[in-house]
């Protein structure tokens, strides 16, 4: 059974219990199945740096959108947008789905993928990804092949992007939820002891579980300013502990994407950077603390207008979202870093 916690549309608030609102597909896994993306049709890529799209989105002006000159690469996988409005009896979402695509484009690409253009020129594609009621099935086999097909496009389209897009160029991954589920594979088959782990600047695989000794090659990230390894954490309300999403006395690892420093567990409200919330076009500079508790991030409950009705304690909705001026600026300094010992 895949271990995850909440979907997150990016958009804060945008958020959907298990229980509430995800439909269930009717059918077995194969019954029907949609058409495999052909990556050469820019259409099933959400984000790319050669045109405008909603990753090239800055929520203040004095940020900038440096893509089109930037030096390395993003590539970005986005998390599960396919939920109860989808097509029932299918496993994984149809690349024609229009109203999906949108939903797509203005939440994860605007609200997640849209932090790392101060860093590099963002690829994000389109897949057949597989709908939120597999992280939460009984259904174990069908769940396990919606997702390898899911993955099997991720695959397709990293390859593609190495190809025709990527000309040699240092890279940062990056996903969420779901989207870390499939970067944790493009990591182990691709990057892992194999020579693109030499371009590798960082990943950032938030949302789910990673434990520390996942890869043979790649290391937790340490510092701040560390290269070639990874990042992960899970957030949640501080004293809050989740039902079967605790692991405590493993080795999974939780990096605080505040401080940025596995000596530095801990921040203070006011030396975080800010989040983007509901409102793409407001930072909230202070919005939390942070703790690092056993496998979870511990944050305070964020500081907003109307928070008084924000009672929720799993906050996998705001794993990008809290920290967006702070993953920004993580990302700009760890590509410098990275070119500064080239």
């Amino acid at each position: 059974m895949i271990r995850v916690s909440f979907y997150v549309a990016a958009g804060l608030f945008l958020v959907c219990s298990q229980v509430a609102c995800v439909s269930v597909p009717k059918a077995h896994f194969g019954q029907s199945i949609p058409t495999a993306p052909d990556y050469r049709n820019l259409e099933n890529w959400a984000a790319l740096p050669q045109r405008a799209d909603s990753a090239d989105e800055v929520p203040i002006p004095e940020w900038q959108d440096v893509q089109r000159h930037a030096a390395v690469d993003v590539f970005f996988i986005h998390p599960t947008t396919y939920i109860g409005n989808a097509k029932k009896e299918e496993w994984n979402a149809s690349l024609e789905d229009l109203k999906l695509n949108l939903k797509t484009d203005q939440y994860p690409i605007r609200y997640q993928a849209s932090i790392f253009n101060g860093a590099g020129s963002i690829y994000a594609p389109r897949y057949r990804q597989a709908h939120l009621h597999c992280f939460f099935s009984g259904q174990h086999e069908d769940a396990e092949k919606a997702l390898e097909l899911a993955y099997q496009d991720i695959r397709t389209a990293f390859e593609y992007y190495l190809a025709q897009f990527n000309q040699g160029r240092p890279f940062i991954i990056a996903g969420h939820s779901q989207g870390t589920y499939h970067a944790k594979r493009i990591i182990t088959d691709y990057i892992d002891g194999k020579p693109l782990q030499a371009r590798l600047i960082v990943a950032y695989l938030p949302g789910i579980t990673v434990p520390e000794d996942l890869y043979t090659f790649i290391h937790p990230c340490r510092t701040p300013d560390d290269t070639g390894c990874f990042c992960s954490w899970r957030t949640f309300k501080e004293g809050y502990i989740p039902p079967k999403l605790h692991f405590p006395d493993t080795n999974l690892v939780v990096t605080n994407p505040v401080t940025w420093n596995v000596d530095i567990p801990e921040s203070r409200q006011e030396e975080q950077l800010g989040g983007v919330l509901r409102k793409f076009n407001t930072l909230y500079p202070k919005l939390v603390s942070t703790r690092i508790y056993d496998d979870l991030l511990w944050v305070s409950k964020p500081r907003f207008p109307g928070s008084f009705l924000f009672n929720r304690k799993n906050y996998h909705i705001g794993d990008y979202n809290f920290f967006y001026a702070d993953v920004r600026k993580n990302a700009q300094d760890r590509v410098r870093s990275f070119l500064a010992k080239q």
